[in-house]
């Protein structure tokens, strides 16, 4: 066997290449995504008058895209595998991009419903299908850096999409068309037009770019097959292993909590805003889109000194501690200018554990069984989705109030701190399979 150069130049050449080439569109194409998917809860302000909605039959209509998404999402995974994620990520975004257009249209709650239920088939796969892709292209000592890139572009779809969504509702009564319905349509048409530059664009695997020349094409092939071989579930194991898993299932429930904020905070976050500060709609966007910005900040150093540092529990389990115990707080306080802050670290703590969780979760597994395992964990998260914002609206509509609601996200977020510890200190007593890998490959 081949040595496997572990030359630093070259090393820090080649990411230096993929942070160019590939971590900018993909984090374009995730804030798309992200903006179409979370548009809903900034569309609420003006659409829940307009079609009669209360909060609980809003919540309903924001569950039902994970319905279809959870369902779907395995099965969107697998077939990325076979076609290859150039195809099949160009397909979800056009899809995607036109059914989101075609929330526009809506004119009743059933309408609404339907609409959410084909947003989640069109786009199952996608974010799990961008992890997997990513994890076949970086190796273990960057992963929860390029990780953070990719989710920063979620973040930053909040920063962004967020006072933009609350400008497109000022466009109300433009040719006789509601806001929210100009929001609908002008959010949902850049998603089709990326899904066509994907076909153009994003290469297969690394053998088929032009931009990485022949040694650093081989160094990446070699250090990543090097740790596939050497991941607990490998690239040969059938996928239905990872179904076997303790350690995925135990993955999966820690982004099971981890998402009870990501989902419920982020889908009712301009409501509540709203709700405590009485301001209008585009105020109440900017002052939504702030914990975003600061989960940016967040997400970048944490998952940058895990990389540096090798450890993994303390930065998946202190963030979603300080941001349960703070949301807690939030709620008992009686100055709204603090609980404003408090929510607004909260909210970047939450977020701050996202890529250093994938980042461990792929060290774990590789192949199409780290295809399906993804899938699974990012299905399993968003159960939280699907049945979490009709009983936050529930309780809305019972107590007149967000607070029991939030006291519920607060306990999922410490509950999930613990297990991320726990994860992180029975990862530290398992050998690191890695270095005997390449240890074999200098041998030989």
């Amino acid at each position: 066997m081949t040595q496997i150069p572990l030359d630093g130049g070259l090393h820090a050449s080649t990411m230096k290449k993929l942070n160019l080439k590939l971590i900018p569109f993909l984090m374009l194409l995730y804030m798309v995504a992200y903006i179409d998917k979370s548009n809903i809860s900034v569309a609420a302000l003006q659409m829940n008058a307009d079609l009669g909605l209360t909060a609980r039959m809003y919540g309903l209509g924001v569950g039902l895209f994970f319905l279809t998404y959870i369902l779907l999402e395995v099965p969107s995974s697998l077939i990325l595998t076979k076609v290859g994620a150039r195809r099949w990520i160009a397909r979800i975004m056009i899809t995607w991009g036109i059914v989101a257009a075609g929330m526009s249209l809506v004119q009743t709650a059933n309408q609404l419903y339907v609409m959410r239920l084909l947003l989640g088939a069109a786009e199952a796969g996608f974010t799990p299908g961008i992890i997997y892709y990513l994890s076949q292209w970086y190796p273990r000592s960057d992963r929860a850096k390029a990780m953070s890139f990719f989710y920063i572009g979620a973040a930053l779809a909040s920063v962004i999409g967020l006072p933009l969504s609350g400008a497109f509702l000022h466009l109300d009564g433009m040719a006789g068309v509601s806001g929210w319905r100009w929001l609908f349509l002008l959010e949902g048409i850049p998603a089709a037009v990326l899904g066509v530059v994907v076909l153009r664009y994003l290469p297969d695997s690394p053998q088929t770019t032009h931009w990485l020349d022949s040694a650093q094409k081989n160094w990446l092939a070699r250090t990543i097959a090097a740790e596939q071989a050497s991941t607990p579930i490998s690239h040969g194991d059938a996928w239905h292993a990872a179904f076997r898993s303790r350690k995925v299932w135990l993955l999966s429930l820690f982004w099971l909590l981890q998402a009870f904020g990501t989902i419920g905070i982020t889908l009712f976050l301009p409501l509540i805003v709203q709700s405590v500060s009485g301001q209008g709609s585009f105020v109440v966007s900017l002052m939504s889109a702030l914990p975003f910005l600061l989960a940016c900040v967040f997400m970048y150093f944490n998952g940058r000194h895990s990389d540096k540092t090798g450890e993994r529990g303390m930065h998946l389990g202190a963030p979603l501690l300080g941001a349960g115990i703070l949301l807690g707080i939030a709620v008992f306080t009686g100055n709204h200018g603090a609980a404003y802050v408090m929510l607004v670290v909260a909210v970047g703590l939450n977020w701050a554990a996202t890529p250093v969780f994938w980042a461990t979760t792929t060290e774990y597994l590789s192949g199409p069984a780290a295809a399906v395992s993804i899938a699974l964990i990012n299905s399993i998260a968003n159960l939280a989705g699907l049945g979490l914002p009709p009983v936050m609206g529930w309780i809305k509509d019972t107590t007149q109030s967000y607070d029991y609601a939030l006291l519920l996200v607060a306990c999922a977020l410490i509950a999930g701190g613990m297990l991320g510890l726990y994860l992180g200190a029975e990862r530290a007593r398992q050998p690191r399979p890695l270095q005997g890998a390449l240890d074999d490959t200098k041998r030989a």
